[in-house]
């Protein structure tokens, strides 16, 4: 198997604090998390009812590495890695993965502060798999991020994992996550949502849509960010424009449930940003966010990404060569010190116009990026 982008951060990292890695679901965490395991017994995971039973016990492995996988389903999970930690970070090195979001914690009272990195682990992209043809990128599109539909070269074996993944998600992760009263609607919603890929979400159309009260419907939407089957984008704000300040846009980091092909390059354009982002976040602590700009005249532009809520670069995502977008222009004129970019998926050309908005091919485009 490939090695992941985070290895050698993950292996420094666990040389001072407990490691925390997050991601979807058969993105490659335990295959990351065993590759580092000298010992096979070393790797406890609490789906596994013999590892399960071990952990409740504190029957832990003789060895200097343990790997929790999927313990945040433990009721307790906070206090019990708190305890082991305390005991035993001198000696071990304590290595945590999970399929829902690790970083909910720090939105409670976190007993594990100042105890453990958190990293996220993304789909494989452009830079990690060394693409730099067109075709290949294409191919990405069609097959997606994760390692398995990818690795298949099979468009029939993509598609036939994608539909069994978002089953899984849907039917068993976010049970784990809340108790779901109706999962057949929100199933409903998870059919639904693709087809909205790349306009503000209309959390008011989907109640409307599936007859359900606006706080279940808010409700899940959150859920389903919860276990990494989709991710939100914010509206980027300044006094300098009259931006929208609510409606946020939606993507899914299983891109190729998204049908129409110009929405699905966006999606994959997303995914690659917001990995990078939370790189950044992540490995070197920078105040990076991924958002998008909309303001009340209509203008647009598909992505913005900040520091310490400053712009610092603007892309306009299109399927083919095009004329440079109008709205990049007029963002030029507000933010003078940012980049512009305008990407293509299939178009040729690469060049700076002359208010200095650089056209270029996103194969081109995303090596720059993790």
């Amino acid at each position: 198997m490939k090695k992941r982008y985070l290895q050698d951060q993950v292996e420094s990292d666990l040389n001072k604090k407990m490691v925390f890695v997050s991601g979807p679901r058969q993105v490659g965490k335990t295959t990351l998390a065993k590759s580092l395991i000298t010992d096979p017994v070393s790797y406890l995971n609490w789906d596994i009812p013999t590892h399960r039973e071990a952990i409740l016990k504190r029957e832990l492995p003789l060895s200097d590495f343990w790997c929790f996988d999927e313990i945040h389903k433990y009721t307790s999970w906070r206090d019990y890695l708190k305890g082991v930690y305390d005991e035993f970070h001198e000696d071990h090195r304590i290595m945590v993965t999970g399929s829902a979001r690790l970083d909910m914690l720090r939105k409670s009272g976190d007993s594990l502060q100042g105890r453990y990195h958190h990293l996220r682990l993304h789909p494989l992209s452009i830079k990690e798999l060394g693409i730099t043809k067109e075709k290949d990128l294409l191919q990405l599109l069609q097959l997606g991020g994760f390692p398995e539909p990818y690795f298949s070269k099979s468009a029939i074996e993509a598609k036939r994992w994608s539909t069994n993944y978002r089953s899984l998600l849907v039917n068993q992760e976010s049970v784990a996550i809340e108790t779901i009263s109706d999962l057949s609607k929100l199933e409903l919603l998870s059919l639904r949502l693709p087809e909205l890929v790349g306009s503000p979400l209309s959390l008011n159309a989907l109640r409307e849509d599936l007859q359900i009260a606006h706080k279940t419907i808010s409700r899940w939407i959150n859920i389903l960010e919860d276990i990494y089957m989709i991710y939100r984008v914010a509206p980027f704000g300044s006094p300098l424009i009259r931006a929208v300040k609510k409606e946020q846009k939606h993507y899914h980091f299983d891109w190729t449930l998204v049908p129409d092909m110009a929405a699905r390059f966006e999606n994959m354009m997303a995914s690659h940003l917001l990995k990078w982002v939370h790189y950044q976040r992540d490995v070197y602590g920078e105040q990076m966010e991924l958002r998008y700009f909309r303001d009340t005249d209509k203008r647009e532009v598909d992505f913005c990404i900040t520091r310490n809520l400053q712009a610092q670069m603007f892309v306009e995502c299109k399927w083919g060569d095009s004329s440079t977008s109008a709205h990049l222009h007029y963002l030029q004129k507000k933010f003078p010190n940012a980049k512009f970019y305008q990407i293509s998926a299939t178009g040729k050309k690469r060049f700076i116009n002359k208010k200095n908005v650089v056209h270029m091919p996103a194969v081109n485009f995303l090596q720059q990026f993790i």
